[in-house]
């Protein structure tokens, strides 16, 4: 894509009303631009990152063998008042009445949704288990939202939902997405640490909040360093096997937050060395509530010996566009952002010197297309904006790398190359360059 068709508002400044790092980049780099109080419009940059992300938590589900499916914003009130939870939820839920007089909501989670779809389309054992997810907007009225797409009042989010027979294999489906989520975040280049969590509106006794680290982190953070040192995005994870051992591994392992945190036992249980003290932000939440909606909402199906069993369930959320401001919470410079390459808007940042340069225009148009051939995702800076805005622009939006050429380079045959998140510079010959980029 050539910058000159691209929409890209940059701003030059830094927004007043942005109180975090995220926030204030994101503002910067033409990613978001607020329509009100905690509702933002996505912009073209900022849109192709939530796509990718969403991709890579659409990939992570279907691999543990969850089912994609999409469910409306718009719920009924019937179903919640019939879960016990249409009054108990409080003024974050956005409470709208149709033409008809009708009591509508729109959706902050899908628990209710998902339980009626299942005990309407579901009747015997031979159809568990099962997983159902979708990637959709919620909204919750915040009552101050803040931080921008951190805590907004619209959001995107996905939510995955399992059914089963009986406890042990709900325990199952809780293992596979424990898992799928530490894939998953490795994938955009996190660590992401699984802690016990309290359930809060969603009910049950079992959960995990997933928390990544970043200096600018809303909680604070106590676990075992161990728990950073496994890439799980290089994990071979059979789901059809006991996936027990390994959340046992993990969970054994000292990890909370300020909330829950018990200084005498990490002392005890956390040698010295292996202390991991630093703030961080909960990324994705799971969910084991074994009957609360299924019993309520009378949600069963008939067992191998004829009986109705009223089922298992379990939910599993993470929340695709606060990923977008954790990443650049927790990957950023002074200049602006440093997207991972798994998740970044554009592959390459190709910058012209000196546009309007017939050699110079010649050596860029041959890189670009030579690059985008190769299937590279490429934002070609061909405007007549001086190097210095170039160069600021390219660090703010943080591409993992910029390949500048400028009359110089040209005369001496070469292209520099700038990895984003290093800094570290090197000048190539063009096919040098371009196996690089491409490799």
């Amino acid at each position: 894509m050539k910058l000159s068709q691209f929409f890209l508002p940059v701003l030059k400044e830094d927004p007043s009303e942005a109180q975090i790092v995220s926030h204030r980049l994101m503002l910067r780099a033409g990613m978001i631009r607020q329509t009100s109080a905690g509702i933002y419009a996505w912009l073209p940059l900022g849109l192709k990152v939530l796509r990718r992300i969403e991709q890579i938590v659409r990939e992570e589900q279907n691999r543990a063998g969850a089912i994609e499916m999409l469910m409306p914003t718009i719920q009924s009130a019937d179903l919640w008042r019939e879960s016990g939870r249409y009054e108990d939820y409080g003024k974050e839920m956005l409470r709208i009445t149709d033409r008809h007089e009708r009591d509508m909501l729109f959706g902050p989670t899908n628990e209710e949704m998902i339980t009626d779809i299942f005990r309407n389309t579901v009747r015997s054992y031979r159809d568990l288990p099962r997983n159902l997810y979708h990637i959709q907007w919620k909204f919750r009225d915040e009552i101050r939202p803040r931080f921008g797409v951190m805590r907004g009042r619209e959001f995107l989010m996905k939510d995955a939902y399992s059914f089963d027979l009986d406890a042990a294999g709900a325990r199952r489906s809780y293992n596979a997405m424990f898992i799928a989520y530490l894939r998953t975040f490795a994938r955009m280049g996190l660590k992401a640490i699984p802690m016990a969590a309290d359930t809060g509106p969603i009910g049950g006794d079992l959960s995990h909040e997933f928390i990544i680290l970043a200096e600018t982190g809303e909680s604070e953070v106590f676990c075992h360093a161990d728990t950073l040192a496994r890439d799980w995005a290089a994990e071979n994870i059979d789901y059809a096997s006991d996936l027990q051992p390994l959340v046992d591994g993990m969970t054994a392992l000292y990890a909370a937050t300020d909330e829950k945190h018990d200084a005498a036992r990490y002392a005890a249980e956390v040698p010295e060395d292996k202390r991991c003290n630093a703030r961080g932000i909960e990324v994705g939440h799971i969910f084991y509530f074994g009957t609360k909606y299924s019993a309520a909402m009378n949600a069963k199906v008939t067992g191998p010996d004829g009986n109705l069993i009223t089922v298992e369930m379990g939910s599993y959320g993470i929340g695709v566009s606060r990923l977008v401001a954790g990443i650049i919470e927790a990957s950023h410079d002074d200049n602006g952002i440093i997207w991972p390459a798994s998740v970044a808007p554009f592959d390459i940042g190709l910058i012209n010197l000196k546009a309007g340069d017939a050699l110079v225009d010649a050596a860029c148009t041959d890189l670009y297309a030579r690059l985008c051939a190769a299937g590279k995702d490429v934002l070609y800076d061909d405007s007549d904006e001086r190097a210095g805005g170039k160069f600021a622009t390219m660090d703010l939006i943080g591409l993992p790398w910029q390949a500048i050429i400028g009359p110089k380079g040209v005369k001496n045959g070469v292209v520099e190359l700038k990895n984003r998140a290093t800094g570290e510079r090197q000048e190539l010959g063009m096919d040098a360059a371009l196996k690089l980029l491409v490799g």
